[in-house]
């Protein structure tokens, strides 16, 4: 026999003979007190002492059956075995942990604090389940054929020396000892309706216990369906995160912390579980994944899951990471559980710890002294996307030749998760549009940009799909220039911003704010779609109806949220007839009137907080408030065209495939009519429908016709000195 043990199953082993032993010890003491019996009318109902004689006829290492028969016969020659078997066991034990053997019984011992006693405990209740052998024994010693697990009674009888001891090792049973608390084993009332005894109840071990003692390392299987062991292989170099985030990762680092809760946030795709996972790799340990709420979906209850979490991170020495926190913080949950109270829980956890949510959170004060760490991975800068883009990017696929990845890491505010699923979604795309190509456009890319930010401003937005270009719209040529240089701000933003520093300088303020004033179809809609669909970024025009509320604070909580969820979208937000809330401030009267003012300086802070672009539309400039024109970074007044502009939008309002007459007088229509493009665009279709109900090309009746219904609409009168000639088609 070695003076050590080899592995982990030749340690139980020997502790199971150990425990046989005891078993042998206390059946001779049952003879000794009951006689032989050999009753044989009753076999098969009962188990005899011959059975049990013929089961324990050879122990597990092969001692001869005499000589077990000759222990049976002398108590006091048993004990001495059992003892100097426990001696032997202890020696090859320090000898096997000295030669960096991992014996499990050992480890669990020590990581759950328990007892000689709980270790032995534990070691009964596996027999059963180990070798069906012991069912039979255990029926002989309990007297009950159908009792095939240990009792409480016969744990301690076995294990006990005295009658005092055994009062006391009843505390190995309570709700909070160690074999209970971390459910260990399980204790089962029987059949009967009426509650059992404690002593009555049979003990049954854990399956998941069992299995990690027998070297079986899955996954317990009440867990399966909501978390993952990841070991993992993303290295700390790999994570392109900012400086102020790596240097708290190094210092955690550096600190190889036990018992740390570290709170990782940011926006969904910014990094969390690859983060958590290269700073595992760094302490070489492997992470146990929780995903919470598919946790919380679970029948079981928490109190039920949680310990067993616990148990299996301890168990695979992994450090926990649960996922979505957010959850737990309002509280809003079947299950009764927030997020203090799970923290509670996780204080005393012996590895690292990470909670990761979308939102800022801070436990209550009274956990403020223990060991908690929170590091924001926030939506990376225009830098840093450069590099993300960079690594998600596969080389060996094709770009088009106008295509800058530099330009969609500009534009588009996304994170690294993000990212990565652009690229991989416009190579599949590429894949399937042309087989073997592969040829990735700046259409794919763009289409699979907008897809990935977050669309969520519908229930108080209209998103608009930009079609109009830099051609449709018709502009005196200073106001055309002013547009043009909007356009560039945006496409230059990180540029100025990240590569030439002005970011450092500028803490708010670092969006684009426009004012668009101008009579009603003087082109302020159509400036901003052009804008949009130049820069392929969401066009999101703001419904002002659902966002002003006369009850207070609710019209600020939509402007956050619009502000928000734009900021998430990459959204231009546009808002039309923006002096409903963007009006001059009242002299504060009345409650009302503070409110009101209290919406416009929060919507001042929201302007100054956005990074993106915000445009405000009115049909009167003076209606708005002087702090928000100061905040303007481009304020465009959009006159009624002149007459040479209005010939230009005759000319170009009709698409290439209407059907013109040849008679059509641009020239008396751009002279006599002072109206807007929205107006020409409205008179145009409405020709083109009359037009289609006759049957004959668009002419000038047409349009005259369809000029005297605009200005019904306007409530103007057609007179005789604007319509000339065509006076009488009008009357």
């Amino acid at each position: 026999m070695n003076d050590y043990f080899q592995n982990n199953i030749e340690h139980i082993i020997a502790e199971i003979s150990r425990i046989e032993l005891k078993i042998r010890l206390k059946l001779a003491g049952l003879r000794s007190v009951n006689g032989h019996n050999n009753d044989e009318q009753f076999r098969g109902l009962y188990v005899s002492e011959d059975e049990v004689d013929s089961i324990l006829g050879t122990d597990l290492n092969g001692t001869d059956s005499e000589t077990l028969r000759s222990q049976q016969s002398d108590v006091v020659e048993l004990t001495n075995s059992i003892l100097q078997l426990e001696k032997d066991i202890a020696s090859r034990k320090l000898e096997s942990l000295r030669r960096g053997i991992k014996l499990r019984l050992d480890k669990l011992q020590k990581l759950f604090q328990l007892s000689d006693f709980d270790i032995d405990t534990l070691l009964l209740a596996a027999l059963p389940e180990i070798d069906l052998k012991y069912q039979r024994i255990f029926a002989y010693m309990q007297d009950d054929i159908t009792q095939k697990n240990p009792t409480v009674n016969l744990v301690l009888e076995v294990l006990s020396k005295s009658f005092s001891e055994n009062l006391k090792m009843r505390n190995a049973f309570s709700t909070n000892a160690p074999l209970i608390k971390h459910q260990f084993i399980q204790l089962h009332d029987g059949r009967s309706s009426v509650p059992a005894s404690l002593l009555s109840k049979s003990i049954k071990i854990d399956e998941r216990i069992l299995q990690y003692l027998l070297e079986k390392d899955e996954i317990d299987s009440r867990l399966q369906s909501f978390s993952q062991l990841v070991r993992p292989e993303i290295r700390l170099d790999e994570i392109i995160l900012p400086d102020e985030a790596k240097d708290l990762i190094a210092m955690l680092i550096a600190q190889r912390p036990q018992s740390l809760v570290c709170h990782l946030h940011g926006e969904s795709g910014s990094g969390k579980k690859s983060t958590a996972e290269a700073i595992c790799s760094e302490l070489g340990i492997p992470m146990l994944y929780i995903d919470l709420n598919r946790m919380l979906l679970k029948e079981a209850a928490v109190e039920t899951l949680f310990p067993l979490i616990l148990r299996e991170g301890m168990v695979q020495n992994a450090a926990l990471y649960i996922d979505s926190y957010d959850i737990l913080m309002t509280g809003d949950n079947g299950n009764k559980l927030n997020a203090d109270d799970l923290l509670s829980g996780l204080k005393k956890y012996p590895q690292l710890v990470f909670v990761a949510s979308n939102k800022e959170w801070r436990p209550k004060e009274t956990w403020q002294d223990s060991s908690f760490i929170s590091i924001e991975l926030p939506i990376p800068s225009y830098a840093l996307r450069q590099k993300l883009w960079e690594k998600y990017w596969d080389k060996n696929t094709p770009l088009e030749k106008d295509v800058d990845l530099n330009n969609f890491a500009s534009k588009f505010r996304l994170t690294g998760g993000q990212i990565r699923n652009v690229a991989i979604n416009a190579r599949n795309m590429a894949r399937m549009r042309e087989p073997g190509h592969q040829i990735v456009t700046a259409q794919d890319l763009s289409l699979f940009c907008r897809n990935e930010s977050r669309e969520v401003l519908h229930e108080l937005a209209r998103k608009i799909q930009p079609k109009y270009s830099w051609q449709d719209i018709v502009l005196p040529p200073d106001l055309f220039e002013q547009l043009q240089e909007i356009y560039n701000y945006i496409k230059q933003y990180y540029k100025v911003y990240s590569d030439w520093g002005f970011e450092k300088k500028l803490t708010l303020g670092k969006g684009l704010n426009a004012l668009f004033s101008g009579p009603s179809g003087t082109g302020k809609t159509m400036a901003a779609e052009i804008i949009a669909h130049e820069l392929q970024l969401d066009l999101y025009k703001i419904d002002l109806s659902t966002v002003v509320s006369k009850y207070i604070g609710e019209t600020e909580k939509n402007l956050s949220l619009i502000f928000k969820e734009g900021q998430a979208s990459n959204a231009i937000l546009f808002f039309d007839e923006a002096d409903a809330i963007f009006g001059k401030r009242s002299e504060v009267k009345d409650a009302h009137d503070r409110y009101a003012n209290i919406e416009i300086a929060y919507l001042l802070q929201k302007m100054d907080e956005y990074e993106g672009m915000v445009v405000l539309a009115t049909n009167l400039r003076k209606n708005i408030d002087e702090a928000f024109s100061r905040r303007m970074h481009f304020t465009l007044e959009f006159p009624i065209p002149d007459e040479d502009d209005r010939k230009r939008i005759w000319q170009n309002i009709f698409p290439a495939e209407a059907p013109l007459d040849t008679d059509i007088d641009f020239n008396f229509l751009s002279r006599q009519f002072q109206i807007t493009g929205g107006n020409i665009k409205n008179i145009a279709l409405g020709a083109a429908f009359l037009a289609a109900q006759n049957g004959n090309e668009i002419n000038m009746n047409n349009i005259i016709k369809a000029i005297k219904r605009e200005y019904q609409k306007m409530g103007k009168l057609c007179t005789e000195n604007e319509f000339a000639r065509y006076i009488e088609l009008v009357k």
